[in-house]
């Protein structure tokens, strides 16, 4: 039988003792020399504190750098996403809203739609040129933007959804690295989830905010009787942004145009050229103003944002 003498317990209990001041040391020496404990040893570049790698669900881990690109962590990947043109489409007439102006223009909590819209982009580094789709008629009232930001420029409105990208992405800078295409009727979408697109569309050249659906959906082929239950786990609610390469983009402006195709979103131009789009985790609270009711909803999502409860 193995006795433990007296001098052993003391040994022991000095290497216990030693080992609570240094883990205490550790824990303290942030706070004494104004560094927060949960970032005092995190990996840094230029100047920049990286969080760590992204999973697939998540919005992407951002820093900034100095030169103002955009640094992401995907997969222990770092990508450095700068030169980016965004097209901010805001000239839809918004009829099912039953407002008195077009719903880009309806204030919420006192502001704009449009102006909530582009707050998001305009604050984002990496960022370029800004293209405001907007009627001439509305300009003059938004002229103030151009003097404020030297980045923001105009583009008329076309006839359909495609024709109004086009001349935005026309006014695009000639060296962008992507295009990122933006329903202004969103104004709830976070920089985190914009960001996760712009990382996503620089890796696979099309990339697309979406969420997975969470209502059955049935196909009618008249109107009155269902004709089928759609499989729920493939479906997939598209949002916006949508970002697209410049190469890329023309490529599919010149096949929709030349086979006379109309598309209801940008990404679909790409599909019909053969290219894969990555699907880009949104968020439930990325709603597109279209009816009345929404502009309380989205009060609400901004006000808990405000509050820090979103």
């Amino acid at each position: 039988m193995t006795t433990v003498h007296g001098s052993s317990y003391r040994f022991i209990w000095f290497g216990l003792e030693m080992v609570s001041l240094f883990i205490h040391f550790t824990c303290l020496l942030p706070l004494l020399i104004g560094t927060p404990v949960t970032r005092a040893f995190m990996p840094r570049l230029n100047g920049a504190t990286f969080l760590g790698p992204s999973n697939a669900l998540s919005p992407v881990n951002v820093a900034h750098s100095r030169n103002r690109g955009i640094f992401c962590m995907r997969s222990n990947e770092m990508i450095t996403v700068e030169g980016v043109s965004v097209v901010l489409l805001a000239g839809g007439v918004g009829k099912r809203m039953k407002a008195d102006r077009p719903k880009q223009f309806i204030e919420l909590l006192g502001k704009p739609v449009l102006l909530h819209s582009l707050e998001i982009f305009s604050t984002l580094p990496g960022v370029n040129r800004i293209v405001i789709v907007l009627d001439k008629s509305y300009r003059q009232e938004f002229s103030f933007l151009q003097e404020e930001d030297p980045r923001i420029v105009f583009a008329d409105p076309g006839k359909e959804r495609q024709d109004s990208v086009f001349n935005g992405f026309s006014q695009t800078l000639p060296d962008a690295s992507v295009v990122c295409i933006h329903d202004s009727a969103r104004p709830l979408v976070s920089q985190s989830a914009v960001l996760a697109s712009l990382r996503d569309g620089s890796v696979h050249g099309a990339a697309v905010l979406g969420v997975p659906m969470k209502a059955t959906v049935k196909e009618s082929a008249d109107g009155e009787f269902v004709l089928r239950t759609m499989n729920r786990s493939r479906l997939w609610e598209i949002q916006t942004p949508q970002v697209i390469k410049p190469d890329i983009l023309s490529e599919a402006f010149a096949l929709v145009t030349e086979k006379g195709l109309e598309v209801t979103d940008d990404v679909s131009m790409v599909e019909q050229v053969g290219r894969p789009v990555k699907l880009t985790m949104g968020e439930y609270t990325n709603i597109k103003l279209t009816t009345p009711e929404d502009i309380g909803v989205a009060e609400g999502f901004l006000r808990e944002r405000a509050e820090g409860k979103l």
